[in-house]
């Protein structure tokens, strides 16, 4: 019996139900929790439970992706060994090690902690910028640039009010 002479319901799953269980499989990997990516952060809370969690400064910061006025993180002053904590979900992302004097009236650092954040297009303002949110959270912390100091040259600019200090 040739191909031809088949009965066409004998011949597997047809195309309508291959493609619907392609379908269920792509839906059911995209609501996989993700870790450590921005667009599927771990830690999801409502915007009433990210406001009953954070003093407003650090709301409009994490949440709205707004910049603090410069120069008014008690942040700034602060150099002690330690580690810089997100806000939001107390992730370490930078090291005291890592802190320098910018002169810009933010909290600047070479480099971040290994998987703590994650970094996204911002074309707001004219310009295109790299944002830098938390890994975890996915609140918004600041800018990196390329203009910072050796080893790494970067300058990771960040909003005090999306940081946390941790001493030791």
């Amino acid at each position: 019996m040739n191909t031809q002479d088949q009965d066409p319901k004998d011949q597997g799953p047809s195309r309508r139900a291959f493609l619907a269980g392609c379908g269920f499989i792509a839906a059911a990997l995209c609501s996989a929790p993700c870790l450590g990516a921005a667009s599927e952060p771990w830690l999801s809370l409502s915007d009433a439970q990210w406001r009953a969690r954070l003093p407003p400064p650090a709301f409009a910061v994490l949440r709205r992706g707004a910049t603090e006025r410069a120069y008014s993180s008690p942040l700034l002053g602060e150099h002690r060994k330690g580690r810089f904590l997100c806000a939001g979900c107390a992730l370490p992302l930078f090291s005291s090690q890592t802190k320098f004097d910018t002169g810009t009236g933010w909290p600047s650092f070479q480099d971040h902690l290994p998987g703590a954040i994650t970094l996204r297009q911002d074309r707001s303002l004219g310009m295109i910028r790299k944002e830098v949110r938390c890994a975890r959270c996915a609140g918004h912390l600041g800018h990196v640039f390329d203009d910072g100091p050796p080893p790494t040259g970067l300058r990771y600019c960040m909003n005090g009010a999306a940081l946390r200090f941790s001493a030791g």
